[in-house]
């Protein structure tokens, strides 16, 4: 009997390390029939019919970390596609920028495509697909991992997590469409919404040579409102064009075809783009960096404690402001600086001086500098306490990207978290104690209505798991 019952552990301690390695890995379980086969909510179907489309009609998903949502797109009758509807994201984890290995609990970033052969009815997750990590791009770059998914529970450990409820719904908008004739759903995965106003937020952190590369992708799509054609050569994304041959993720790229009509207008937005950016610098918008201590989730779920890592949502991320002292600016910032500049000058002369005798002096903040080449990352200037915080975030950024081509492109992406450790370490006895124990569903936020059954009581072990590490 105490053979049978150590031969019992060591089979439960197998499938637990196995769940801290795979993360999101549901392979191994079984829910039982059914979930997968629920309709659409009424709710959206109204909404579909608002917008002049079909549960049959091609389907497109958008996701943005910062933000915490995902959106559902629907190609309308004039094959244009609309936005259906923006689901909050009950959790997502890591920080901003590109997942690059197994175990970092990054949510991937990038163009990503989902088939019917990715979706799990059968997840331990209530509900799930695979969002086809890694792709053509992520695999030129020798990255590992995988298992990333669409799925429920609100626990993440590297995916897009939602509630039981909408991820029910997502599933079958999905389903339908295949069922519809759609071969490929697109996934378009953001660090944040591709704004002017975001850009030039970010414009020092070491991820933005690869969130332009992304903002292409994302520029396509708006203007055009339709899916955009995607290529990987010469370690980049090529958005709206055909090639005459294969292309390779890490070999240059070979003579391509585009729409120049098109292009003319994506060519357009980026000029209204760049010329915002060059206000809001010029106004005084500083650089900055979020650092989350592990992910985060959007605010209408504030208080609703997922199974993962509840602690990391106590706090919001820390906004840390970059220097661009060793930075030289775009010359069309500068123009817009000095522009502002003689405007202050004529706004001051103008006005009558005022008794500032009495006023407290101004407090000054040090902002952190950033290295011409951003390779000793965003807290390199910082001594002391901060440098402990630095060992363990290990930011550390890469060589500068040289500009873009089609013939040579440059490894855009490669400066930020390359070599990441994972956040700071949990209590191991409680997360080894949390592998054997079946997880409590976390009470669901006023504004949705539960209609899930409870998960399986094995539900948490593969994200407490790995997120054990």
């Amino acid at each position: 009997m105490s053979c049978i019952i150590r031969r019992g552990a060591a089979v439960c301690l197998t499938i637990a390390v196995c769940g801290w390695v795979a993360g999101c890995d549901d392979s191994y379980l079984d829910q039982g029939p059914g979930r997968s086969q629920q309709p659409i909510s009424s709710a959206t179907l109204a909404e579909m019919e608002k917008l002049d489309t079909t549960p049959s009609s091609p389907t497109l998903i958008r996701t943005y970390k910062k933000e915490a949502e995902l959106e559902v797109w629907k190609m309308k009758s004039n094959g244009e596609y609309a936005l259906l509807k923006t689901y909050p994201m009950c959790r997502w984890s890591g920080q901003l920028g590109p997942k690059k290995r197994e175990g970092d609990m990054q949510v991937p970033e990038g163009f990503y495509p989902i088939t019917p052969g990715q979706m799990n009815p059968n997840s331990h997750y209530y509900l799930a697909f695979n969002v086809g990590y890694p792709n053509a791009y992520d695999r030129a770059y020798g990255r590992t991992g995988g298992n990333v998914m669409v799925h429920g529970v609100c626990s993440s450990a590297g995916c897009f997590s939602m509630t039981d409820e909408q991820v029910a719904d997502i599933y079958a908008i999905a389903r339908d469409s295949f069922a519809g004739g759609q071969r490929e759903i697109q996934l378009q995965s953001y660090p944040f919404h591709m704004t002017a106003e975001n850009m030039a937020k970010f414009r020092l952190d070491p991820n933005i040579d690869f969130w332009k590369n992304l903002k292409d992708g994302s520029d396509h799509f708006e203007v055009t409102k339709a899916e955009p054609p995607v290529l990987v050569c010469g370690k980049r994304y090529v958005f709206g064009a055909t090639a005459s041959r294969e292309v390779s993720g890490s070999e240059p790229c070979p003579a391509l075809k585009r729409d120049e009509s098109v292009e003319a207008l994506v060519a357009e937005k980026v000029e209204k783009d760049d010329a915002k950016v060059a206000e809001l610098v010029a106004s005084g918008v500083k650089p900055v960096r979020l650092i989350y201590a592990d992910g985060g989730q959007n605010p209408l779920f504030a208080g609703y404690k997922d199974s993962s890592d509840p602690d990391a949502l106590a706090t919001g991320p820390q906004e840390i402001v970059l220097s661009e002292r060793a930075k030289p600016a775009p010359a069309v910032v500068k123009v817009a600086v000095a522009d502002a500049a003689k405007r202050r000058a004529a706004s001051v002369a103008s006005a009558p001086v005022e008794d500032t005798t009495s006023q407290p002096a101004p407090v000054t903040v040090a902002a952190i500098p950033a290295p011409a080449n951003q390779s000793g990352g965003m807290l390199a200037g910082l001594t002391g306490g901060a440098k402990n915080v630095q060992r363990w975030l290990h930011l550390g950024g890469g060589e500068p990207a040289p500009p873009p081509t089609e013939a040579a492109a440059p490894d855009a992406d490669q400066s930020s978290l390359a070599d990441a450790p994972l956040p700071p370490r949990r209590d191991d006895a409680v997360h080894m104690a949390s592998l054997h124990a079946a997880p409590t569903p976390p009470a669901r936020p006023n504004q949705a209505e539960s209609q899930a059954d409870a998960p399986d009581s094995n539900a948490a072990p593969a994200a407490a798991a790995q997120r054990a590490q």
